[in-house]
């Protein structure tokens, strides 16, 4: 018969703390996620913005959730979460309701390529915009998959 005493809690996986973070899924998505996030800021800061409302919204989405990722990533490199329970509920809400408003400015930023096609000084905003968008869409995936992937440790 196996007992449900205080040796039953000990086999949930820790939570990662120090260098094990950058080994551990999906806690080794969050570099990526930063790396391409900015990645989307800069190409859309690099383009002649035609569109303020939809690349503002944009450069709002992937600038935030860069530095929210780079909290979050420093707060489990120093083990501020003191291996609690409540951080991966707050990890997997973070990440997911970042995926859904990535969607969005990846969406908003693949329009805005789309209407850059024809602008004046088309060829370099066009590419530029276009790599936003593809950074945006990878993100957004990356988002993604830490979100689901916390469920299937």
């Amino acid at each position: 018969m196996a007992s449900v005493g205080p040796s039953a809690a000990s086999t949930q996986p820790a939570l990662p703390s120090g260098p094990a973070v950058f080994k551990t899924i999906p806690y080794a998505f969050i570099l990526p996620e930063i790396v391409c996030g900015t990645w989307v800021w800069i190409l859309v800061a690099a383009t002649s913005v035609s569109l303020p409302l939809l690349q503002g919204w944009v450069m709002y989405v992937s600038l935030t959730s860069c530095l929210i990722s780079l909290l979050l990533l420093l707060s489990y490199l120093i083990g501020f979460h003191r291996n609690s329970e409540n951080w991966k509920v707050l990890d997997s809400l973070y990440h997911g309701t970042t995926a859904i408003l990535y969607m969005s400015a990846a969406v908003l930023q693949a329009n805005a390529t789309i209407n850059s096609e024809f602008s004046a000084n088309a060829p370099l905003n066009y590419q530029l915009n276009s790599a936003a968008s593809f950074f945006a869409f990878l993100t957004t995936f990356l988002y993604i998959l830490h979100a689901f992937s916390i469920y299937y440790q």
